[in-house]
């Protein structure tokens, strides 16, 4: 399968599959296709079905094959942002969001992931159940806003504010922060907790976290008298 990502703020991901060959994607992702691709709508069976509806995805996904010849097939974000390829391979897994997850091969797995300090999940703001993503084959995730990757060392931390935590290698670990001051957390604007991740690995970080995003224009949007 070849691909390529192009366009912004609202990026899309156009595939080539060869003849017979397949790619999931999200319910609603498909934005145009040649009209060889044949569309199949599962749910991946029951534990699937209880996955998605714990990581906030669409209990069904669609599969798209390149029927008898090669196809093509492009997907599209639902909000600004960035899309990011991940070729998995040698056992090697992703930890993101609930929601991230556009576009797989199908020999991507993923499941919930749930965070090993319930604090984390109950107060960091990355939430309690993530999503890891294993198998051999490319992973698309959508991210909001722009991405900006940060390679942390052994033992190397990083605190993140609400929301801006997108992916991570599982080999980064994650737990909270407390805010330190009376009015810092009062007046400081940044909350009670900060996410803290330590390495060894890669974390994704995203510029402008959807919930960010809709804070920022509900003031200028006119209510009705």
């Amino acid at each position: 399968m070849n691909y390529n990502i192009t366009g912004s703020p609202f990026p899309i991901i156009s595939c080539d599959l060869s003849a017979g060959e397949s790619i999931n994607c999200q319910k609603g992702a498909m934005v145009w296709m040649t009209e060889n691709m044949k569309m199949e709508t599962s749910t991946g069976g029951l534990g699937k079905m209880v996955t998605k509806a714990f990581t906030g995805e669409s209990i069904f996904h669609n599969t798209y094959t390149a029927y008898k010849q090669p196809g093509s097939i492009t997907f599209g974000t639902n909000c600004p942002g960035t899309i990011i390829p991940f070729n998995l391979s040698g056992g090697n897994c992703i930890i993101a969001q609930k929601g991230a997850y556009l576009a797989s091969e199908p020999s991507i797995n993923f499941e919930v992931f749930l965070n090993k300090k319930v604090g984390s999940g109950l107060f960091g703001g990355e939430g309690f159940i993530m999503q890891k993503f294993t198998g051999n084959g490319m992973l698309f995730l959508e991210i909001d806003g722009s991405v900006i990757e940060r390679v942390l060392a052994p033992g190397e931390t990083l605190l993140i504010d609400t929301g801006y935590l997108a992916a991570m290698e599982s080999t980064v670990s994650i737990s909270i922060d407390k805010v330190k001051g009376v009015g810092n957390v009062l007046f400081g604007g940044e909350g009670l907790f900060n996410t803290k991740v330590t390495g060894p690995g890669r974390v994704w970080l995203q510029t402008m976290p959807i919930a960010q995003f809709a804070g920022s224009i509900i003031p200028y949007i006119p209510s009705k008298s």
